[in-house]
């Protein structure tokens, strides 16, 4: 038989197999799902003959699960700005430190997860009460109170005090430590290029256990902050969706006492003469920034903690536009002043409008998220300038300005912009949240104390922190080491072993 009617006699053959077995997978099996899954699927005492009460509580654990997995899903994708941090910080400092950086990333996410482990979880969520969406968390009822005024959590710590062994719980805490984790690495951005490793880890500890869990029980946890509202009657207290306080002005004002403490790096200011230290790899600092912008859609529609809340459409418009606007107006006013779009400051303003949006995104109608990603863009682009040329403090990335800065813009937003379609209910106030251009001077009023609050805390009490740590173990590398890079002296290893590294005078 000639080959190439073996050939064609062989391809019949598996077109009629095929057919036989597509007609007989359409007559067996359900392509549409119209069939799959029904009464006999609901749990009851009699199988497929449920009760109303059965069906209701079907119902009930259904709803749960799916808030469960939306929150385990956003929670994953805000995991994942952990590569978006390494890649914009690596990206915009030195070569002969990279190694040093994207391990400085990875690092704080090991630590912080044990430290809120330990202590910063039960601190901050220990008294939080009933979190209905995820199906109460019942054993989180301890909160330390002065007069009534929640200042710290305690129960819960090592997941297991107080019966905090519990499925609503875990989800809690898996959610905010990787939001928390988020605080953790702000500030090796500002710290980059001169900071020992070693004080990294340390100062890693301090963020996760005291600085940040504090903070945030008083803001979500039930504490005081969240209080002033049904006591003081300021709107319904301290109003922070998805943590531009909480997450973001707390890690940057911790960047702005790091740098403050460390100093600038060599041959940044020479004789008053502000030198530009270039970043060795611009394309990835922008993939970074991609990333991160990514997982700001788990961050701030996943803050719902609800997949069955509706809102969370609006939550990611918001987060999208504010983001693009921020990014799109920083690039035009560089392109203006400086004749060129700089890829860096297009990084920065995008990641600002994000930073500014966090706070309001829920609260806020898309053209008021759109004005406030616009203003974060320009004030993103005033910050840096400000803060390099004028204070003269080294932020080789920018973190303070994107971060603190920005983040307090995204809490007064709240103030201004939230239209009371959203949040009633929201720490024991009844009716939405609304703000000073609907007539509640009392929002603004909270959350310029926000403001006030957040700045003091996360400088003040960092500042001690790190001359404290400074005096003792020391905080930065030996000059020798910061000039050759911190790859080897610190790390033991080149990032990319095969350059042959070249430092300019002052580098």
């Amino acid at each position: 038989m000639k080959r190439s009617k073996l050939i064609k006699i062989t391809l019949l053959t598996v077109f009629l197999i095929l057919m036989i077995a597509t007609v007989a997978l359409a007559a067996g099996g359900d392509p549409s799902g119209a069939n799959t899954g029904g009464i006999a699927d609901i749990a009851a005492a009699k199988a497929g003959d449920p009760t109303l009460s059965e069906v209701a509580a079907q119902v009930g654990k259904n709803k749960i699960g799916i808030n469960f997995v939306w929150t385990l899903l956003t929670g994953f994708m805000v995991f994942f700005m952990q590569a978006g941090f390494a890649l914009v910080e690596a990206g915009f400092t030195r070569a002969k430190n990279a190694a040093h950086t994207m391990a400085m990333n990875l690092m704080v996410f090991l630590v912080g997860a044990i430290g809120y482990y330990l202590v910063g979880f039960g601190l901050m969520f220990g008294g939080v009460g009933a979190v209905g969406a995820l199906g109460g968390t019942p054993p989180l009822t301890g909160e330390f109170a002065v007069n009534g005024w929640g200042l710290f959590g305690h129960t819960g710590f090592f997941l297991t005090s107080g019966g905090t062994y519990d499925v609503g719980v875990f989800i809690l805490f898996l959610f905010q430590m990787v939001f928390m984790d988020t605080a953790v690495t702000i500030p090796t951005g500002a710290q980059a290029e001169r900071i020992k490793f070693s004080a990294v880890v340390i100062g890693s500890f301090f963020i996760s256990m005291i600085l940040y869990p504090i903070y945030g029980n008083w803001v979500w946890g039930g504490g005081w902050l969240s209080q002033i509202g049904s006591k003081w009657g300021l709107g319904h207290g301290v109003v922070d969706f998805a943590g531009s306080g909480v997450v973001h002005s707390i890690g940057g004002g911790c960047a702005l006492a790091a740098a403050l403490v460390l100093g600038p790096r060599i041959g940044k200011y020479v004789n008053g003469k502000v030198n530009v230290i270039p970043g060795h790899d611009i394309p990835m600092a922008i993939l970074g920034t991609i990333i991160l912008f990514f997982g700001w859609f788990g961050f701030n529609p996943g803050s719902t903690l609800a997949g069955t809340d509706l809102r969370i459409s609006v939550v990611a418009v918001n987060t999208m536009l504010a983001g693009a606007v921020g990014g799109f107006v920083a690039m035009m006013i560089m392109w203006i002043k400086y004749k060129k779009p700089d890829p860096s400051m297009m990084c920065n303003g995008t990641l600002a409008g994000l930073v500014a949006i966090t706070a309001p995104s829920a609260f806020v109608s898309v053209n008021s998220a759109v004005l406030i990603g616009a203003i974060a863009g320009a004030l993103v682009v005033a910050s840096v300038l400000f803060i390099d040329r004028k204070l003269k403090i080294d932020d080789p990335v920018g973190a303070i300005s994107v971060h603190m800065v920005n983040g307090i813009w995204g809490v007064i937003s709240v103030g201004i912009f939230a239209d009371g379609t959203y949040g009633d209910g929201l720490n024991g106030v009844a009716g939405g949240v609304t703000g000073l251009l609907y007539g509640n001077v009392g929002q603004f009023g909270a959350q310029l104390i926000d403001a006030a609050v957040v700045l003091v805390w996360s400088i003040g009490l960092s500042y001690i922190f790190f001359k404290i740590l400074n005096a003792t173990l020391g905080m930065r590398v030996k000059p020798e080491d910061e000039l050759a890079g911190l790859d080897i002296p610190e790390m033991g290893m080149l990032a990319y072993p095969e350059f042959v590294m070249q430092s300019s005078t002052g580098e």
